[in-house]
């Protein structure tokens, strides 16, 4: 960080002040971090995105269309949270 300052003689100078600069990126580095856990995330995952479509397809009675969602979470994103979830209502339907 560089600071325009006044010296004894009532001239302008500029300083570096790096520890003012450190402080600042370590202030910040926790707003520019992502988080994995569900709770703190303020972004949807793929998976959950697919997932609420494929509660939409079964409230409307499209089955077929549910399941096949289902089957592509957990095809495509087979390490997400809802690819678990799918994996079990699939064999509790059967398929």
């Amino acid at each position: 960080m560089i600071i325009l300052a006044l010296d004894r003689d009532g001239r302008y100078s500029t300083t570096v002040f790096r520890p003012a600069l450190f402080a600042l990126a370590v202030s910040l580095a926790p707003y520019q971090c992502q988080s994995n856990d569900p709770k703190t995330r303020n972004y949807e995952s793929p998976g959950d995105g697919l997932y609420d479509l494929a509660q939409e397809f079964r409230a409307k009675g499209q089955d077929e269309a549910y399941k096949e969602t289902l089957r592509f979470i957990i095809e495509r994103y087979p390490s997400s949270r809802r690819a678990v979830t799918a994996k079990s209502e699939l064999e509790a339907m059967g398929g």
